[in-house]
């Protein structure tokens, strides 16, 4: 049984910051891109993050400079550090392992967290 439990979620203020956590089991965590995605009410799951095996990390435009994306294979998790939040960071945040990308698109692995919600408000 694959799992992906997320942690870390709360609320912040504007400019403050946040780490979250997801810790893997059942895969051989190592040898898997692993994703941060975020999804609100009502828009499309978004790519925010990915990091690769050989630790390689890009970032959606709307979060470079402020999010960093990291891994501990030892423990078997990824963490999302989430730096100068704002207000459209405001979102349902997902690990996800398998993450892959095409040329054109992200795609998203077969197994999910069950997210972690994030809220960034004064």
């Amino acid at each position: 049984q694959v799992q992906l439990v997320e942690s870390g979620g709360g609320l912040v203020q504007p400019g403050g910051s946040l780490v979250l956590s997801c810790a893997a089991s059942g895969i051989i965590f190592s040898t898997y891109t692993m994703g941060w995605y975020r999804q609100t009410p009502g828009k499309q799951r978004e790519v925010v993050a990915r990091i690769l095996p050989a630790e390689t990390t890009d970032y959606a435009d709307s979060v470079k400079g402020r999010f960093t994306v990291s891994r501990d294979n030892a423990k078997n998790t990824v963490y999302l550090h989430m730096n100068s939040l704002k207000d459209e960071d405001t979102a349902v945040y997902y690990c996800n392992a398998g993450t892959a990308w095409d040329g054109r698109r992200y795609f998203a692995g077969p197994y999910w967290g069950q997210g972690t919600q994030v809220t960034v408000s004064s």
